[in-house]
């Protein structure tokens, strides 16, 4: 987008393009089709027109964000057109009082006073196009918490499914006397350490407690629940049809486990139910037998440790290397339990992780997002989830509660705001 033409000659058209680019689109028929602001009305508009009728904008974020960009555009045509203004008898306002530019790769702030301040303070970050105005750094990231309730609801509804599913397998589950365990190279020679599951699930409950503290400080925290949602139901629905379609042996003949029938659908059904709520593991004392292709300890473990990497801030080296040896060594102890056979954990953190990557890469790249009709077609939970995310997701942090002023100088930058 490119308007090369002084802003006091703009058509409508250019007016239409200015709002765009400024993630103001729902405004364009407002401004150019039934007002007909064309460059020289839109200098003239004041704080109080965007408030009052007739274009009364409601949104109080809106009106103080078009009134700056407004004032951006009034700074650029230079003092002529403001006599202009005058002549008018329109009063220009001043956009921002107190600018507030942190620079990144120094560490430090400065700050710009105006000599019309009234104490307010707008953190601004700004970038230059090629015609000289200036437009946002990065586009706005919506919560729309709706569409995490939306993808909540899906990955319940998964794990209840998985979980019924759990229930089914069990009762197919081979006569360990009649089908040995499979030969499989690494458990034939990894000793059978009946701990180790255990140990694999607090790795799980390590990796939760960290990924929680991430969300709950993360600035976009709705739309991080909302992948991680979309992420692992989808894994745990492919992972319904995989243990569904064929059931494997026993992996160690000293496990305890064997065919079990629960009888009718309403027993399935609270069976299944004790599974959701006991989250599947052993040490909420749920003990399932049969779901093996492939490992859903592996798939949460996984899922966990890529969202604490991809959302934590990128200079938190010792976190993340936390994050992995807990992820490599959860996984060790599933195979040291012997509770899975290698290509279930091997499927799984493949699987999990390419979906991880997959996800991303179509949500961070605009252009794959908007052109490519396959996506829409294969995954059109996706493109409903992300139709309002352009760009990459940045990784800002606000507190839950405000933090004392004396405190900001022993806490990580990033984490202050």
């Amino acid at each position: 987008m490119s308007l090369k033409k002084a802003v006091s000659k703009w058509t409508c058209e250019d007016v239409a393009t200015w709002l765009q680019g400024n993630g103001f689109q729902s405004y364009k028929k407002l401004f150019c089709v039934t007002h007909k602001i064309d460059g020289l009305a839109l200098l003239c508009i004041t704080e109080d027109d965007l408030k009052n009728p007739p274009l009364n904008l409601t949104v109080l974020g809106d009106v103080k964000r078009l009134t700056i960009g407004i004032n951006r555009l009034r700074s650029q045509t230079g003092g002529s057109f403001e006599g202009t203004l005058g002549l008018l008898g329109v009063q220009p306002v001043v956009a921002c009082d107190a600018v507030e530019v942190s620079i990144k790769n120094r560490g430090s702030k400065q700050r710009k006073t105006s000599p019309n301040c009234n104490g307010h303070q707008h953190a601004l970050n700004k970038r230059t196009s090629l015609d000289g105005i200036a437009w946002p750094a990065e586009p706005r990231f919506k919560s729309e918490i709706h569409k995490t309730v939306i993808s909540y609801v899906y990955v319940s509804l998964v794990f209840f499914l998985t979980a019924f599913v759990m229930v089914e397998v069990h009762d197919r589950v081979p006569d360990v006397e009649k089908y040995p365990p499979l030969p499989d190279i690494v458990l034939d020679n990894l000793p059978y350490m009946p701990w180790a599951f255990k140990a694999s699930e607090l790795c799980g409950v390590v990796l939760s407690i960290i990924l929680l503290v991430v969300i709950i400080l993360h600035k976009h925290k709705f739309i991080v629940l909302r992948r991680l949602f979309a992420i692992t139901g989808t894994v745990f629905l492919l992972r319904c049809l995989t243990m569904f379609v064929t059931a494997l042996s026993v992996p160690d003949h000293r496990l305890e486990c064997s065919s079990k029938m629960y009888g009718d659908l309403h027993t399935k059904i609270w069976r299944a139910i004790e599974i959701c709520t006991g989250f599947g593991m052993t040490l909420t004392g749920v003990r399932t037998c049969g779901d093996y292709m492939f490992s859903g300890h592996t798939i949460v473990i996984t899922t966990l440790n890529h969202f604490i990497t991809e959302y934590s801030p990128r200079n938190f080296h010792l976190l993340h290397t936390l994050s992995w040896i807990l992820n490599i060594f959860g996984v060790f102890f599933i195979l040291a339990a012997h509770e899975h056979y290698s290509i279930d954990v091997i499927v799984a953190f493949y699987i999990t992780s390419r979906l991880f990557l997959y996800y991303h890469t179509l949500a961070n790249t605009r252009a794959l997002k908007q052109t490519d009709e396959r996506t829409k077609v294969w995954f059109p939970m996706f493109s409903y989830f992300e139709s309002n995310i352009e760009g990459v997701v940045p990784n800002e942090f606000v507190w839950p509660i405000s933090i004392p002023w004396f405190l900001e100088d022993f806490l990580p930058r990033e984490l202050v705001t």
